[in-house]
């Protein structure tokens, strides 16, 4: 059978994709084919998901027909790029969707020159199918190839389409996200510990509040400001709450962090 789905970098990432694409049946295993340097991740993958494997980054390019897919590491974009420069695609131009951060689309470009591109940028939660990735269209690019990388991406989570000008933005906000929600998570169990409740019962409460609220949010499309609101009576408990957070500056943290991480990720981009 034709291989359509060439993955190079068999990693955590490359593999929450490739086990939600097989699951979804987007790519049978037959059609896929996987690189990746370690032996023992090697022997994994094949097993595990029944696919090629090989290191040999090159025979994924030439067997791929639809789409590559880079999921290493930014350190070694550059050593691969040169693995891969004398390398003649006569019979097909595969999409080539990258989710290297700091890695821009005119470099893409002109590593693999002529091919349709996609730089791509997902968060920690596709690993376990709720991630948040942003995608923007290099020049070759067309409706079929973003309907595609939005078919990839939809299996492990939503996708939004931006300009190449606001993935930094996107870093700050979606990609460093996850940490900081880490950190309001473990605060609000402590907090619960500070008020007497033991820690395993506050961890479960802070994390379950966390995840129930974002659910009922994206699920009602309630505005966060609503819902607040809605749980703050007068004089009560949650607008005492809320004043502490107030004078804490809780808002201008969570603001002045994701500005923060969009500059640092302007500045590792340059």
């Amino acid at each position: 059978m034709t291989r359509k789905f060439g993955l190079i970098g068999g990693g955590i990432m490359g593999e929450a994709l490739l086990s939600r694409l097989l699951e979804r049946g987007i790519y049978q295993p037959s059609e896929v084919i996987v690189s990746e340097p370690q032996p023992s991740r090697q022997a994994f993958l094949q097993q595990q998901y029944d696919v090629t494997v090989t290191i040999d980054n090159s025979l994924v390019f030439q067997q791929a027909q639809e789409v590559i897919f880079l999921a290493v590491k930014p350190q070694v974009f550059s050593a691969i790029a040169q693995e891969l420069a004398d390398i003649v695609l006569a019979e097909h131009s595969p999409l080539v969707i990258s989710i290297l951060a700091g890695v821009p689309l005119h470099h893409l470009e002109a590593a693999f020159p002529g091919l349709p591109v996609i730089r791509a940028m997902p968060n920690t939660p596709a690993t376990v199918g709720a991630g948040m990735t942003a995608i923007c269209l290099g020049a070759y690019t067309n409706a079929k190839h973003q309907q595609k990388a939005a078919e990839i991406f939809s299996a492990v989570g939503e996708v939004v389409e931006v300009s190449e000008s606001l993935m930094d933005a996107v870093t700050g906000l979606s990609g460093s996200g996850p940490a900081y929600v880490s950190i309001l998570v473990e605060a609000l169990a402590d907090g619960g510990v500070a008020a007497g409740l033991p820690r395993g019962i506050a961890n479960q409460l802070a994390l379950q509040t966390v995840l129930g609220t974002a659910q009922l949010l994206h699920e009602s499309k309630m505005h966060p400001a609503e819902l607040k609101d809605r749980v703050t009576s007068p004089g009560g408990t949650t607008i005492a709450g809320i004043s502490q957070l107030e004078k804490a500056g809780f808002r201008s943290a969570l603001i002045e962090a994701v500005k923060a991480a969009t500059a640092r990720s302007q500045e590792l981009g340059k």
